[in-house]
């Protein structure tokens, strides 16, 4: 098997499982470790997964979050439940500006269910969702594109998120604890944070999976948001710490028995 295509095996891997075994990938590839190394290695460099014990994930850490081409086939079914308990929030004629994410990219697309609305945002995928939507004004935030994180990024998104105001936004994030809500990238945070001071109203999208983690950037206490929407209910202490915040916890249950 050519190399290329033993480290696209390797991805695939982990989109479908999260995690890889640097053992079990020498058995089934029929290398050496030193080889699942060197691949591993080299695609720990590109940012496509984070190298632990004994292999290597997918699963974001402190300073690592997978790439948006991985987190966009994930979840989809969570992410489409979270989507719809936060459109609810939007009414018609609103001004919404929606972050970066895989999370967000599904509630952009769920939007134009509340057309008209002016929808700002630094979310490429959101962005070529909506472009062409009639009764939906996007104003696409420009920038440096993080292909990473499928986003705009850097000074220029900045300068002009400093002009303009949202009666709401939304934030997704990857970890929240102690009552506070972190990222692993500096600009990525940088940008949410200009989005919540100039919005109005601020709901933070979270998996509950995530409750309990935190990453490099603090990117706000968790009292900063109206409202926090999981996609399913929280254990005790998560759910303690977000009513503590004084935020009102939303649950987007799957619908039917």
């Amino acid at each position: 098997m050519k190399r290329d295509d033993r480290r696209q095996q390797i991805l695939d891997r982990l989109v479908r499982d999260g995690q890889v075994q640097l053992d079990l990938l020498a058995e089934d590839f029929g290398v050496s470790k030193m080889t699942i190394h060197r691949d591993l290695d080299d695609l720990e460099t590109e940012g496509l997964l984070r190298k632990i014990r004994g292999g290597a994930t997918i699963e974001a850490g402190t300073q690592f979050e997978s790439d948006f081409r991985f987190r966009q086939m994930q979840g989809h079914e969570v992410k489409a439940r979270m989507a719809s308990a936060a459109v609810e929030l939007v009414e018609p004629g609103m001004t919404v500006m929606v972050n970066d994410g895989s999370t967000a990219t599904v509630l952009g697309a769920a939007l134009s269910a509340k057309r008209p609305l002016t929808v700002i945002t630094n979310n490429h995928a959101v962005i070529e969702t909506l472009k062409a939507e009639p009764g939906i004004t996007v104003i696409a935030l420009g920038g440096r594109f993080s292909a990473k994180y499928n986003a705009w990024v850097g000074r220029v998104t900045e300068t002009a998120l400093a002009g303009l105001r949202a009666d709401l936004v939304f934030i997704s994030t990857p970890a929240v604890a102690d009552g506070c809500v972190y990222h692993m990238d500096d600009d990525i945070t940088r940008v949410k944070r200009l989005m919540m001071d100039n919005a109005a109203r601020r709901v933070l999208l979270v998996n509950h999976l995530r409750l309990g983690h935190t990453a490099l950037n603090l990117l706000a206490p968790l009292s900063d948001f109206e409202s926090v929407i999981t996609d399913a209910v929280p254990a005790e202490h998560h759910a303690a710490m977000i009513a503590d915040s004084g935020a009102l916890l939303t649950v987007a249950r799957r619908s039917g028995p």
